[in-house]
C-alpha cells in the first residue's frame, strides 16, 4: 500500500545544519552556564543541584600550567598565603605530582597585619605538607630602611611589592606562581596567565606577549621574571565549588562568625587594635564571614551565615559585586589602584 499523503516514510532526515550543531566545549574558557543549574528531583523541582562538570576541565588546565613551569623555569616558587586561592592551587599541585613531592618552595609575603588564623593555618597546612614554606616580612624590609611608611597607621599592603621583589632577587626565583583571577578585579581581567616582569619587577599592560591556544612564550633575559596564575580562568563560583567537591579545609574565618564591625563607606570594617572605630561610628556585632583575607587592614568581611562550602556556594550564585569590590578598602582609592600597584611589582 502507498503512504497516505503526509504519512512518514523510510526516507532519512536531512542533514542538521554546522549551524545547528553544537559546539564542543572549550576547556579553557570553561565556565558556570546557566542551564547547569539542573532540577535535582522531579518531586521538588524547586531544589537546584549547580553541575560541577565543569571543573574537570579548569582542574586539567590549572595541572597543565603548574606542570609547565616546573618544565620551563629553574627556580620557581608558589605564592602561598592561606587563602581559598591558594589553596585550590596547593591541591591542583598535589595532582600534578604528587602528596609530599612540591618541585619549588611555598613564599609568603608577610605585613605583620595578616589574620592570626590565617597565618597558623598556613604553617599548618605547610607542615602537613611536609613543603619548604619562606616567609619575608614587611617589617625586615622596614628596619633594612627600604620600605617607609608615611604615618605608623598607613597600610603596609602595598609595600609588599618591595618585600617580594627583594625575595626575588634573594632566592633569584624566575617564576612566582599566584592564585589571582580574571573575574577579581579589571587589571588582573586584561593580565596573561604567564604574565612577564622586567628587571625592574614591573608589569607592562600594554607590552605583553600573546597567548595562542596552549603555548606559552617564557623567554626571559637576565633580571627579569614571570608571575603565572594557573586558576586566571576560574570564577570565585567554580573556586567555591572545588572546595566542596575536594573537601579543602580553609581558615575558619571563611564561614560565618560573630565580630565586631562598623560601617564604612558601605564596607563592614572589622574592629581590630589596627581598625579602631572612628567618632561617630557604631560598633555591631554581626555574623560575617570573609570572601577574601588579607592585610587587616584593608580587609572587610560582609554579612553571611554561611557555614560551609555548600552554603557559601549559594550565597555566591545571587552576589553582584566581586570580592574584591565588596571586601576590599585598597581596591577604593581610584579605579586603576590595582593596575597602578602590578605596574609597581604586586602580586
Amino acid at each position: 500500500m502507498r503512504p497516505a499523503p503526509g504519512a512518514l516514510t523510510d526516507a532519512p532526515p536531512p542533514a542538521p545544519s554546522i549551524a545547528s550543531q553544537p559546539l564542543a566545549p572549550d576547556p579553557m574558557n570553561a565556565r558556570t552556564e546557566p542551564d547547569l543549574l539542573l532540577p535535582e528531583s522531579r518531586l521538588a523541582a524547586a531544589a537546584l543541584r549547580l553541575s560541577d562538570a565543569h571543573l574537570d576541565a579548569l582542574e586539567e588546565e590549572t595541572i597543565f600550567i603548574l606542570r609547565e613551569v616546573a618544565a620551563a623555569f629553574e627556580r620557581p616558587a608558589l605564592l602561598f598565603s592561606g587563602g581559598k586561592d591558594s589553596l585550590v592551587m596547593l591541591k591542583c599541585a598535589e595532582k600534578a605530582f604528587g602528596a609530599g613531592r612540591l618541585p619549588y618552595p611555598l613564599l609568603m609575603i608577610d605585613t605583620g597585619h595578616n589574620f592570626p588564623e590565617v597565618t597558623d593555618f598556613r604553617d599548618r597546612r605547610a607542615q602537613e605538607l611536609g613543603a619548604h614554606l619562606i616567609v619575608r616580612s614587611v617589617e625586615d624590609s622596614m628596619r633594612r630602611g627600604t620600605v617607609r611608611l608615611a604615618h605608623p597607621g598607613e597600610s603596609r599592603n602595598a609595600h609588599q611589592s618591595v618585600t617580594l621583589l627583594e625575595a626575588i632577587e634573594e632566592f633569584r626565583f624566575d617564576a612566582l606562581i599566584g592564585g589571582a583571577r580574571r573575574d577579581e578585579e579589571k587589571a588582573r581581567a586584561k593580565e596573561r596567565i604567564f604574565s612577564h616582569r622586567d628587571a625592574f619587577g614591573q608589569w607592562q599592560p600594554k607590552d605583553q606577549r600573546p597567548e595562542l591556544w596552549t603555548l606559552f612564550n617564557t623567554r626571559l633575559a637576565p633580571g627579569e621574571h614571570f608571575r603565572v596564575f594557573p586558576i586566571s580562568n576560574w570564577t570565585e563560583l567554580d573556586v567555591w565549588q572545588y572546595i566542596e567537591r575536594e573537601h579543602i579545609a580553609l581558615p575558619s574565618i571563611y564561614y560565618t562568625h560573630k565580630r565586631e564591625v562598623v560601617e564604612r563607606r558601605g564596607l563592614l570594617v572589622p574592629v581590630t587594635g589596627l581598625t579602631p572605630p572612628r567618632d561617630g561610628e557604631t560598633v555591631q556585632v554581626r555574623d560575617v564571614r570573609f570572601r577574601t583575607v588579607g592585610d587587616i587592614t584593608c580587609t572587610c568581611p560582609v554579612a553571611s551565615l554561611a557555614a560551609d562550602a555548600a552554603d557559601v556556594v549559594a550565597e555566591t550564585l545571587a552576589v553582584e559585586v566581586s570580592e574584591r569590590g565588596a571586601t576590599r578598602m585598597d581596591d577604593k582609592t581610584s579605579d586603576a589602584s590595582m593596575e597602578k600597584r602590578k605596574k609597581d611589582g604586586y602580586f
